[in-house]
């Protein structure tokens, strides 16, 4: 993705809430398909991460690798993260 596409993306993630929020049990299978279903039906989404920074960096790496998504922003405790739909 370009900058202007990104910039897009943050513009209309501002007024979205997160889909998605991780807690102490981390990131697991049973999320990683609530992400990939969250994905499929809204193309981006938040997640929110309840961890430490360094965690939460690895964890954001771990779910744009593991459910094919792009990275848009990370800010605190909120991820943003973009898979385009090949349906819509």
């Amino acid at each position: 993705m370009n900058a202007a596409e990104i910039r897009k993306l943050r513009a209309t993630a501002h007024n979205l809430n997160p889909v998605v929020m991780i807690g102490q049990a981390g990131l697991t299978a049973a999320v990683l398909a609530e992400i990939d279903g969250a994905l499929n039906a809204h193309e981006l989404i938040k997640i929110k991460i309840r961890a430490e920074k360094e965690e939460r960096i690895q964890i954001s790496q771990q779910i744009c690798a593991e459910s094919g998504a792009e990275l848009v922003q990370n800010i605190g405790q909120i991820t943003v993260v973009y898979r385009k739909n090949p349906d819509k």
